[in-house]
């Protein structure tokens, strides 16, 4: 049908597609958009920005001082008016990660790398412990992942103790909740 329409059946062959041009406008739209879709600390937006201000840089030119100032006044904005909440953003984040089974150490973890800071990481990782036990989360972790008494063959149960216990290991659980998981009756 296309030649009927005047040329063979070819693509165009497109590159990769041109950052914009970094503008104060331009950052800010792009960091409304990103907080409708993420929920996000404020070190993580200034990344997300810092990322697009650099390709914009590399392509187009420009300078790189200025643009960081842009972006410092706009996660300044939102953090005034309310877009931006590291302390909202980690109790959200704490607490449905204890919720699915996490430990301790991986909630605390997965909260640092996101660039909370440590005192509110400490703050709310108390709070979710608060709410969901450190041996509860291992119980649910140990299900989700059919460990120990959760296995599907409860006789393939012994053999796979040390496994089992190593699996909790490294999920962040410590030797003696996860040997009490491990070693209890299905509930």
């Amino acid at each position: 049908m296309d030649e009927a329409r005047g040329g063979p059946d070819k693509k165009k062959e497109r590159g990769p597609k041109r950052p914009r041009k970094v503008s104060p406008t331009y950052l800010e739209n792009a960091a409304l958009h990103y907080l409708k879709r993420y929920a996000a600390t404020k070190s993580q937006l200034q990344r997300v920005l810092l990322r697009r201000v650099d390709r914009s840089i590399k392509f187009h030119g420009g300078e790189r001082g200025e643009a960081l100032a842009w972006v410092e006044a706009l996660v300044a904005k939102l953090v005034r008016n309310g877009l931006l909440n590291d302390e909202a953003y980690a109790q959200m984040k704490a607490h449905s990660l204890r919720a699915s089974g996490r430990s301790t150490r991986v909630i605390a973890q997965k909260l640092r790398l996101k660039g909370v800071p440590a005192e509110v990481v400490a703050k709310k990782v108390a709070d979710a412990t608060h709410e969901v036990s450190e041996e509860d989360a291992a119980r649910i972790w140990a299900r989700k992942k059919r460990l120990g008494p959760f296995r599907t063959q409860p006789g393939t149960r012994e053999e796979n103790r040390k496994r089992d216990l190593a699996a909790l290991a490294r999920a962040g659980f410590s030797f003696g909740i996860a040997k009490k998981v491990i070693d209890s009756n299905p509930a």
